[in-house]
């Protein structure tokens, strides 16, 4: 019977070895990511595209001769999630500058808003303008 002989395995001094045998140990596995070879037999998954952020509107209410103050602080408490006190701040400066934030949304919610208080407004007979514009 002859024997085989077969070259000599180098290994790096840096290399561990298991006590398998002559082979390096393999990464310790990792249950979300599994293997090298699982990963490439496994489902191909496409990258997830960044979600942007959709562009904000400010809902703007604007002075006029007609419609009250306190017509003016109840739309914003009721549809604008204000404060009293925060409601009162946004009236005065309607009041005094001739336009104020009434908050800020996004397209659809912004419109939609404008379309209630509107709405209101004119049913209550008084000429309230809001309108809006990208933040």
């Amino acid at each position: 019977m002859s024997h085989v002989h077969l070259p000599p395995v180098y290994h790096h001094p840096d290399a561990r070895r298991d006590d398998r045998g002559d082979r390096p140990p393999s990464p310790p596995h990792d249950p979300g990511r599994g293997t090298e070879t699982e990963r490439e037999e496994g489902v191909a998954v496409a990258e997830r595209p960044k979600t942007r952020r959709p562009t904000m509107y400010r809902v703007l209410l604007h002075n006029d001769d007609y419609t009250t103050m306190e017509f003016v602080v109840e739309i914003l408490v009721r549809h604008f999630d204000k404060t009293p006190t925060e409601a009162t701040r946004v009236m005065l400066q309607v009041h005094h500058l001739g336009v104020g934030v009434a908050g800020t949304y996004t397209r659809d919610e912004a419109e939609t808003r404008i379309a209630r208080v509107t709405g209101e407004a004119q049913g209550a007979g008084y000429p309230l303008l809001l309108t809006m514009e990208p933040e």
